[in-house]
């Protein structure tokens, strides 16, 4: 006869291993709700910061891309009005298509953005556009 190591409990037929398991479990599943709760937070923030980024490197030749000061081309909407003239989240499909408006007689380049960079770009927009 092998002795039982395991103390059972006799209310509830469960074994202390059955029920440190049960705690562990549910230790990790809230510690995993937390961390999800909280994820979204730094993906935006993630995203904002890609956002600018692409607009440096694309847009900023021609529009003023901050929360302040003058377009280098003057026909060129800084980013931060563009709330003004457009629903920002309208502007989503003219990215993904390529925008081919021109600012006076300076044509706009074609750009043709993916589908993460225009959700980082239009989060971006969003952000300059509330203030």
């Amino acid at each position: 006869m092998t002795a039982n190591t395991q103390s059972t409990s006799p209310r509830q037929g469960y074994s202390v291993t059955h029920g440190a398991r049960l705690i562990v479990a549910a230790s990790l599943l809230l510690a995993s709700l937390a961390t999800a709760q909280s994820a979204p937070r730094y993906a935006k923030a993630d995203a904002i910061k890609r956002g600018e980024m692409l607009a440096k490197e694309n847009c900023s030749s021609c529009h003023a891309i901050g929360i302040k000061g003058d377009s280098p081309n003057p026909k060129s909407p800084p980013f931060r009005t563009l709330s003004q003239r457009y629903q920002l989240e309208a502007l989503e499909e003219a990215l993904g298509e390529g925008i081919t408006m021109g600012h006076g007689e300076a044509n706009m380049p074609h750009f043709i953005f993916e589908p993460d960079d225009i959700g980082d770009l239009i989060s971006y927009l969003k952000k300059i556009n509330r203030r």
